[in-house]
């Protein structure tokens, strides 16, 4: 009976790897998305043991769905495309230790920042492993957890959900016990037994004042949560706005496109930096719901009236079918085609150190 299915399960993965790539309708789903309304987004969104996004609920995919995005036919890249990743920057510890003070922005790769804000130090999703489950980094963090450590000091740490390129066990039990770390709901117990005694679970719209003129507020994201031990939708998913007297930032972690990002530009007049995803996004017609193309994301830039936009999430895992490098070529060409005013287009190295500059308002 097992080899009959195994033979079937073959059959398929055959006959649809030749078959041409699922249609997908741009311009239909971008209709679906603008009719979506806006106070579905502060609406129940848990239900029979299960999270979902009440403006737009997420299909459940089968495995056969999966496989054949797998198994089906790519696109082709170019040689450039295949190979661009993002340059690496060295001895981030040391250059952190000779700036004393000031507020700033160190991307360590992937959805994984360092940031100093008032002297204390946050850290957003942190991965320094090598693989992300299965996908095997293609370049180095930029700062290693025993660093970290080194350079002292409270640290936070915010967690969007539960994949395993934004939550990494072994990751987040480097990291000192008395680290502050948020959470979404149903996360709290699976993060304390990483060696964690203050860990806070956050839901949608939940406000926090962390100390030292922080505000923490979890905001939606349309994107979903499964691991091996937690099943589809279990636990919660966020997005983060981080809001000091002087300066905000938004950490837009994983999210598809959604009228979210027009309500959080609404509620938030004075986004500063707005970290917004770039990964994962082909093919279109699997990929949609969950992760922004470049278009979506420079529209979400746009919803948001933040002042710059750090890309985030791309050159460190091969996801989707694009090459890892290649949503920074493309958003170039859209900055370039668009004529959009670079200067707003903070597009970093690994291990690089952005300055904040704070604004009086």
């Amino acid at each position: 009976m097992i080899i009959r299915y195994l033979l079937i399960l073959v059959i398929f993965l055959v006959c649809t790897s030749c078959l041409p790539q699922r249609p997908f309708n741009e311009e239909e789903w971008r209709r679906q998305v603008a009719h979506t309304k806006r106070e579905m987004l502060y609406a129940e969104h848990f239900k029979d043991g299960k999270y979902f996004n009440p403006w737009m609920p997420m299909e459940e995919r089968g495995i056969l769905t999966i496989l054949r995005w797998k198994f089906e036919k790519k696109q082709n890249y170019t040689q450039e495309e295949m190979t661009f990743l993002p340059g690496f920057i060295p001895h981030l510890k040391t250059r952190i230790k000779s700036m004393p003070d000031g507020d700033f922005i160190a991307w360590i790769g992937h959805g994984t920042f360092l940031m100093r804000i008032n002297g204390e130090y946050w850290l957003t999703d942190p991965i320094f492993n090598q693989r992300a489950l299965l996908p095997k980094r293609k370049t180095p963090p930029g700062i290693t957890a025993e660093e970290i450590k080194e350079l002292g000091g409270r640290l936070t740490v915010i967690v969007s959900h539960n994949h395993y390129d934004h939550l990494d066990i072994d990751s987040i039990s480097s990291l000192p016990e008395d680290t502050r770390i948020f959470v979404p709901l149903d996360l709290k117990d699976f993060v304390g037994s990483m060696n964690k005694t203050n860990v806070v679970e956050m839901d949608w719209w939940q406000t926090i004042d962390c100390g030292n003129g922080i505000n923490l507020i979890a905001l939606p994201a349309q994107h979903w949560s499964r691991r091996i031990g937690q099943g589809f939708n279990e636990t919660l998913w966020l997005s983060y706005m981080i809001v000091t007297p002087s300066f905000t930032i938004y950490y837009g972690a994983d999210s598809g496109y959604f009228i979210g990002y027009k309500e959080f530009g609404k509620k938030f007049p004075h986004i500063d930096f707005a970290l917004l995803p770039t990964t994962a996004y082909q093919p279109r017609w699997f990929m949609h719901y969950a992760h922004m193309d470049i278009n979506e994301v420079l529209q979400a830039f746009d919803d948001l009236n933040a002042r710059y936009f750090i890309p985030t999430q791309w050159g460190t895992f091969h996801l989707g079918d694009e090459p890892p490098g290649f949503p920074i070529m493309e958003l170039r060409r859209q900055i370039q085609s668009r004529r959009l005013d670079k200067s707003r287009f903070i597009i970093m190295d690994i291990g690089e150190v952005i300055p904040i500059v704070k604004k009086i308002r």
